[in-house]
């Protein structure tokens, strides 16, 4: 068997600790389970989006263009 690890703030462990409780499972069996439904649905099982991200428009449409462009010579490379 293999062992998955990763490093998070202080403060999303405690309430990943403390939901997990809450829910009737610990943080392992959480993880455990995810990684087979990530694995089941070759990817994540629902769609991946966060409240808390912060969304910054371009200032102008040539950055928008440049970025654009940058993007898609390197996924082409």
């Amino acid at each position: 068997m293999k062992q998955a690890a990763t490093r998070i703030e202080d403060s999303e462990y405690e309430l990943f600790q403390k939901t997990a409780a809450n829910i009737g499972t610990t943080t392992a069996d959480v993880l455990r389970m995810f990684i087979y439904s990530f694995n089941d649905h070759h990817g994540f099982p629902y769609p991946v989006q966060s409240r808390r991200m912060e969304v910054q428009a371009f200032e102008t449409e040539e950055e928008a263009t440049r970025f654009a462009t940058d993007l898609a010579q390197e996924a082409m490379k």
